[in-house]
């Protein structure tokens, strides 16, 4: 049979036929004409020809891998178990799911959805294996499997056995030699191409390696994936900020994961969102790097017949077994055994697909089909040779399949020291803090704008009775505005990169503590900017305390309450699991803090039950501070007391005994600020830390 990939090859003229050992030969793959040249390429099949554009080629990765090296992944008998629902179960107390989202314990649930059914498979170096099924088939489910990132709620039986080379690996093993291309690309969308890659380069790559090869191997990536003309390009991102299109991000993807030239590659849907070109242009950077030795699996959704002709090897999955895993000539064969071959002038991948698929209102027959197309597999010689390559894991094997030991990766897994993590985190989060005009300029705007109008709403207050009312009001006023503007301000800041952080720390890329460390610290200058620009407009215009001394008292006074409220902010931002959730929760929680400031609620009036949560409001301290600088050394009749009948506090002493605040405190107010910075910090490192916890794949019980 004779299957044409478009209408618009139908009517070539020459159709030669090409031996399948030489069909993806490194000189005719690289050194034929990109414009005009018509790769003709026969898919095993000796009955099957298929001719195919080569548009031009995006590069691969450059060097043969030496035999030694090589990896060959099995897997066996791996079965996957979805969480049952729990309609009709009562809910458990609620002390015990605290503590389930406190401890790593997982809670226990009858494993009923069973996803994948025993499935075993071989996955060869140099070739490129592509996963194809219908929607629901279990794809993603096993590739995640493979890969050893399946989500919470799915378990994986224990005796499932994924091996390189017949070493049985565990996911620390398997991540340390293999990259994993996700669907969805996540990247800082205020990052340069070029700025990406090198924050890759100097976290993935060993730490034994200097850093002008880091660059050298940036530069190279670049040349080799044509991302040389967007390497100064914004990312962006879609939608909101424009960037790369489509193609370069998924090529930028790629370029993340070959900085470190990895061996195995996992790729999920790497051609979703693509057009026709683009995806074809990025399958053949894939095929480009199995041509050198890489061990290469990606899920592909229904590709082209142009797209087809590029696979070594197809897994088919269907009700999550495995209907056929061979090349596609085997395929082919297969099929026709079955009385079920693939018509003429149709391309195989849809075929196979619809095949595989449940058509609504024939779920049972379509069901039996499957059923019988899986039985008929697990008995071929195909799925025998299979069994028996997988069953040699632990075994031990010849010298080219040893397990090579990877170098450059510490003890704990990751690739770089604790400081550099941190100097690149700093460095990312420095240089998005700078590009991000609404977190430097307008705030800085805004903040000027608002210190000149309570500016002149207070101006030129004198010491009479109802200048001390006012001053005491503006007082307070410099702790609400530096409160709420810092609070919303980094309220989105961990929510918004949470799935970044989540991914590049389930990669080992970077610790916990550096992650939090180095965005807090690229930060800290914007929040000293702004009290001292609030400060430096509004304490002379208001006409507060005179004096050098007074007037840095207070800017210092702000500014440890502008740090305290964005502590207060990050550990909402790390507890809330979406910018919504942290928007909403934000002013509930902050408002009982501000009563308890001394300016609504005298602070010997608070009650008894909520006088240890007064403890944690930073107003009670900075107002008590604030007060104590600017009227401990106003003394006895220099406030002006110009109405009768009227009760005018005459001394600044007066004034702080009727807030009951003492001048001896305020050594502590300035102490229990800074503890408050620590303490809610260390809250939200902690928070940040219990999302970011490992989330391997969990085991059935025997």
């Amino acid at each position: 049979m004779t299957i044409n990939t478009d209408d618009q090859y139908g009517d070539a003229e020459s159709k030669t036929t090409i031996s399948s050992s030489r069909r993806y030969s490194s000189s005719s793959y690289q050194d034929q004409s990109m414009d005009d040249a018509l790769n003709t390429t026969l898919t095993n099949d000796k009955a099957t020809l298929i001719q195919v554009w080569k548009p031009k080629s995006y590069g691969s990765v450059k060097g043969q891998i030496p035999q030694n090296e090589r990896l060959t992944y099995t897997w066996k008998e791996i079965d996957v178990f979805g969480e049952a629902p729990t309609d009709g179960k009562p809910r458990e107390p609620l002390c015990t799911r605290l503590r389930n989202c406190c401890t790593r314990q997982r809670k226990d649930f009858n494993p009923r959805k069973h996803l994948l059914k025993n499935v075993t498979g071989v996955a060869k170096s140099g070739e490129l294996l592509a996963v194809m099924g219908s929607s629901g088939a279990g794809k993603t489910t096993l590739l995640n499997a493979l890969s050893f990132r399946s989500p919470p709620g799915v378990k994986i039986s224990p005796n499932a056995v994924r091996a390189l080379n017949g070493v049985p690996v565990n996911a620390e093993q398997l991540r340390a030699r293999c990259a994993y291309v996700q669907q969805d690309d996540l990247f800082i969308p205020s990052l340069t191409t070029r700025e990406h890659l090198l924050f890759q380069a100097m976290l993935r790559m060993g730490r034994d390696v200097p850093a002008s090869m880091k660059h050298h191997r940036v530069q190279e990536v670049l040349q080799e994936l044509s991302l040389v003309k967007c390497a100064d390009t914004i990312i962006g991102a879609p939608g909101r900020i424009k960037g790369l299109s489509g193609g370069e991000r998924k090529r930028l993807a790629f370029a993340s994961e070959t900085l470190t030239d990895p061996h195995l590659l996992l790729c999920d849907e790497p051609t979703s969102g693509l057009d026709s070109f683009m995806a074809h242009s990025v399958l053949q950077v894939l095929k480009g790097m199995a041509m050198k030795g890489k061990t290469i699996i990606l899920t592909i959704h229904q590709p082209s017949s142009e797209l087809y002709c590029l696979f070594d090897k197809i897994l088919l999955v269907a009700e999550g077994r495995v209907a056929f895993l061979g090349s596609p000539y085997q395929s082919a064969e297969f099929f026709s055994q079955l009385g079920i071959p693939c018509p003429p002038n149709y391309n195989p991948a849809d075929f196979y697909v619809q095949m595989l698929a449940i058509a609504p209102a024939k779920e049972a027959e379509c069901r039996d089909m499957i059923k019988k197309i899986c039985d008929s597999f697990a008995v071929s010689p195909i799925a025998r040779d299979i069994l028996e390559t997988a069953s040699v894991a632990g075994k031990g094997m010849d010298e080219p399949y040893m397990l090579q030991q990877v170098e450059g990766v510490g003890s704990t897994g990751y690739r770089s020291s604790w400081w550099t993590q941190f100097y690149c985190i700093l460095w990312r989060s420095w240089l998005s803090v700078l590009k991000d005009p609404m977190l430097v300029k307008v705030r800085l705007l805004q903040t000027a704008m608002v210190a000149t109008l309570i500016g002149s709403i207070y101006f030129g207050q004198v010491l009479d009775q109802d200048g001390v009312m006012n001053i005491n009001g503006s007082l307070f006023l410099f702790l609400t505005n530096m409160t709420f503007q810092n609070v919303f301000a980094v309220i989105n800041v961990f929510s918004a990169e949470l799935p970044v952080f989540l991914r590049e720390k389930r990669s080992r890329l970077y610790r916990v503590d550096t992650y939090f460390l180095g965005k807090t610290i690229a930060e800290l200058p914007l929040f000293i900017a702004v009290p001292f620009v609030f400060t430096s407009i509004t304490y002379p215009m208001i006409g507060l305390r005179t004096g050098a001394t007074h007037y840095l008292t207070t800017l210092f006074i702000v500014t440890l309450v502008a740090n305290v409220s964005t502590s207060f902010g990050y550990l909402i931002s790390c507890a809330s699991s979406s910018i919504s959730m942290a928007l909403s929760v934000g002013p509930p929680v902050v408002i009982p803090f501000l009563i308890f400031g001394g300016f609504f609620l005298n602070s010997a009036s608070v009650p008894a039950y909520f006088k240890y949560l007064s403890y944690l409001s930073w107003f009670r301290y900075a107002n008590e501070a604030l007060l104590i600088n600017q009227w401990s050394t106003v003394v006895d009749g220099e406030i002006a007391c110009t109405r009768a009948n009227v009760t005018c506090p005459r001394s600044g002493e007066i004034i702080l005994e009727t807030f009951n605040f003492r001048v001896e405190d305020f050594a502590l107010d300035i102490a229990c600020l800074f503890a408050l910075i620590v303490l809610f910090r260390l809250g939200a490192l902690l928070c940040l830390w219990l999302r970011s916890r490992s989330k391997d794949p969990v085991q059935c019980p025997n």
